[in-house]
């Protein structure tokens, strides 16, 4: 009866644990990477677990059951092959307790005896692999100038900038740069643009363009330079260091800093109802 109570309860085990398992991977878009649940990927370790240690409680159970049937029946169990003592006897060529005597040193210290045991053969074949990993590395470093690990950072970080460089060119919109921005003139865009500038820039430079804390941007005056680029820039990276608007790269998407932009620059010879007087210099576009 104990039994049988166990094993229902191991099925049981087993198929709630299954199902669990299978909708929470179901439910992840990449349900086999682990760095995106590694919690599933633990709790399914921990099953698989589980059911190798009830197999092998099994194995052993049986096993200890037919030893006792064969000594009940004079059945003497055979000598087992030990192939792992075999191979630790030639991997470290040590000396069975009933032949120490053949290796026993003269010294003698207080009745403690040394013996002349020999070095295991893994060590010295470690020692040979480390004898010819140093003659290697000697060679190629010291010799013939190899690139050490600050030579090899410096290339493969300028190997990165070269292919981020060519990437930036056909980027996505997400990817704009001051380096790589463009003015634009689509209706969408601009409406896109005032919408942004409404709602983030309206309070410092007023809906209009005006000015109020912020400069005027109707006029041709700017004091971190006009132009697509130079504006964008501005948004993007902020203006002067403590008294200058901040940066909005944090807040707004690199699409949206352009979008903005350009509608800042479609501003330019607009009349405000309110202008504020011109700061910075004037700005002729080269």
């Amino acid at each position: 009866m104990k039994r049988s109570f166990q094993s229902t309860i191991y099925v049981v085990f087993v198929i709630v644990t299954f199902i669990a398992l299978a909708k929470s991977f179901m439910v992840y878009e990449n349900p086999f990477n682990i760095y995106e649940n590694p919690l599933v990927w633990l709790a399914l370790i921990g099953f698989v677990l589980v059911l190798v240690l009830k197999e092998a409680v099994n194995v052993l159970a049986i096993k200890r059951a037919t030893d006792l049937q064969n000594e009940k029946e004079g059945i003497l169990p055979e000598e087992p092959n030990l192939w792992i003592k075999k191979l630790l006897v030639k991997w470290t060529k040590a000396k069975a307790i009933d032949q120490e005597e053949d290796i026993v040193l003269d010294h003698n210290y207080d009745g403690i005896k040394e013996l002349d045991n020999s070095l295991p053969p893994w060590w010295v074949y470690m020692l040979y692999a480390t004898i010819l990993f140093g003659i290697i590395y000697l060679v190629r470093f010291h010799v013939l100038d190899g690139d050490n690990q600050t030579m090899e950072y410096n290339k493969a970080v300028a190997e990165a900038k070269a292919a981020l460089k060519e990437y930036k060119k056909s980027a996505p919109v997400d990817l704009i740069t001051p380096e790589n921005v463009t003015l634009l003139t689509d209706a969408s865009d601009l409406s896109r643009g005032k919408a942004v500038f409404n709602l983030n820039c309206a309070s410092c430079h007023l809906k209009d363009g005006g000015g109020q804390i912020g400069p005027n941007l109707t006029d041709e005056y700017w004091i971190l330079g006009g132009g697509i680029k130079n504006v964008f820039n501005t948004v993007y990276n902020g203006g002067r260091d403590g008294k200058g608007m901040i940066a909005w790269n944090k807040t707004l998407k690199a699409v949206d800093i352009a979008k903005v932009s350009s509608y800042v620059l479609s501003l330019q010879g607009t009349t405000p109802a309110q202008a504020k007087a011109p700061q910075g210099e004037k700005w002729e576009q080269e």
